[in-house]
């Protein structure tokens, strides 16, 4: 068993980056997990998308 971690700042990246992972092999896929973190700075909102992939 193996996990791959995927972080990106927009949702959309995220979406890109699990998708490529998902084509990019021959594997079976046992969890996929999902989170979503949010901070500020200032005035300024900073969003953290991540996925952590569980795969045989």
């Amino acid at each position: 068993m193996k996990v791959k971690v995927i972080d990106e700042s927009h949702e959309k990246d995220l979406e890109n980056s699990v998708n490529n992972f998902l084509n990019s092999g021959d594997f079976d896929i046992i969890d996929i997990k999902f989170q979503v973190a949010i901070a500020t700075s200032g005035e300024e909102q900073i969003y953290c998308f991540s996925a952590m992939i569980i795969y045989n």
